[in-house]
């Protein structure tokens, strides 16, 4: 059974719109900062220690933000519009100057995934032109490395994850697509490894755990599917999640491996110990849709975070710390 849910220790308001992407960046030497992305194109820089904006980036023509990230060897903001760019921002001591774009031609809500190789080179993969293309370009250079286009016939790609495998194999992406599709691809080889079919319905989220091997995914059903990748590189359905209501926008799995959220669009958020996928809390203070998730990155244990952003324009912060304990 979940437990009865404590309220945010605080809330973040003022974005002035759907809060469609979270990002954490809480390094100890600096200070902590929680990155959002709006429907109505601005991305706010909040300071966690003043519970306020420090800085308000408008890059995408006033439209929707639908995925923020940063890079961990550099002060760089990667940020995705429903403009058709992703956008690179150099935050440095105290900037906010855009470095360059990508134009990805695709006007869906598919967010981009960004594995970095080194320092100075990084992979940025994203929904392409044509309705099933998946690019992938090297930066900074912007050096096309390829484009995968599945044989058969899918649908528009809806989420994916880029990740470099310790077994020394090239990088391999998972990609969810509109049919219910997953597809694991090498993108070294441009081909498809493995192929499962998770859901009837578009898959709208994935995340996956690179160290165990194991993802989940939702769509607009009463399931959560999870799954794994084998010794050989094949997906494995495992065992479903069922949810009270249906409708998942994003999921986030703890970085120490013990927690898993969902953003329901029943207003709640959903917090499951990742090794059995047991519900451990409902966290209820949104008016709407619940459209993103993210746990923070800070070292100590005792200051993590989890974030969510939802269509009433706020963002609920809540502390979930004492849980890990319980990774069931």
């Amino acid at each position: 059974m979940s437990r009865p849910a404590p309220p945010p220790i605080y809330t973040l308001r003022g974005a002035g719109g759907p809060l469609n992407t979270l990002h954490f960046s809480c390094h100890e030497e600096g200070t902590p900062l929680l990155f959002s992305g709006s429907g109505q194109g601005a991305i706010h820089i909040w300071n966690l220690n003043s519970r306020r904006a420090a800085k308000i980036i408008e890059g995408h023509s006033g439209s929707s933000i639908i995925c923020v990230s940063t890079l961990q060897s550099t002060d760089t903001l990667i940020s995705q519009g429903r403009d058709m760019q992703v956008c690179l921002w150099d935050l440095s001591e105290g900037r906010s100057e855009l470095l360059d774009s990508v134009w990805t031609g695709s006007v869906g809500f598919c967010q981009c995934s960004v594995l970095e190789m080194s320092p100075s080179k990084y992979l940025l993969a994203f929904a392409g032109q044509q309705t099933e293309e998946i690019k992938i370009t090297e930066l900074p250079s912007k050096t096309p490395v390829c484009s995968l286009v599945p044989e058969g016939k899918l649908g528009m790609v809806m989420c994916m994850k880029l990740w470099q495998p310790d077994s020394g194999l090239g990088p391999l992406l998972l990609a969810g697509y509109e049919d219910g599709s997953l597809l694991l691809w090498d993108v070294t080889q441009r081909s498809t490894l493995s192929q499962v079919k998770a859901h009837p319905e578009p898959v709208m989220c994935l995340t996956f755990d690179t160290k165990r091997l194991r993802g989940v995914s939702g769509s607009s059903e009463k399931k959560l599917s999870s799954w794994t990748l084998d010794g050989q590189n094949n997906l494995q359905l495992q065992d479903s999640v069922m949810l009270v209501n249906p409708g998942v926008s994003q999921l986030c799995i703890r970085d120490d491996g013990k927690l898993l959220a969902s953003a329901g669009w029943d207003h709640r958020v959903r917090v499951f110990g990742w090794k059995k996928l047991r519900p451990l809390a409902v966290l209820q203070y949104h008016t709407d849709l619940v459209l993103s998730v993210a746990f923070s990155d800070h070292q100590d244990p005792r200051k993590r975070l989890l974030a969510a952003g939802s269509k009433d324009q706020r963002i609920s912060l809540w502390s979930i710390y004492n849980e890990g304990a319980d990774t069931g």
